[in-house]
């Protein structure tokens, strides 16, 4: 059997809120959809999105680390000119 909340609907500026127990276990700043059916609402919580990773940090980390050859990738004649001119080649 599911518990039963009473709550009172309250102005929030120009809006009208309605806070839910803690009892709930809904976490702060959880988004919610709210659908409307004939009198009735039903409040279930947006699925997350998933997260990402920032890695502009990790720019400078490994200051003498160099990317691995590629077998698949052909060099463009400029790339390898330069090199030869830079005397790296």
């Amino acid at each position: 059997m599911s518990e039963e909340y009473r709550a009172k609907v309250f102005k929030s500026g120009n809006s009208v809120a309605l806070r839910l127990p803690k009892a709930l276990g809904i976490k702060e700043g959880t988004e919610m959809i709210l659908r409307e059916q004939q009198g009735s609402f039903t409040a279930f919580p947006v699925d997350a999105a998933p997260k990402k990773i920032d890695i502009s940090g990790f720019a400078g980390k490994a200051p003498g680390i160099k990317m691995a050859p590629r077998e698949d990738f052909e060099e463009r004649p400029s790339t390898i000119a330069a090199r030869k001119a830079a005397g790296l080649a």
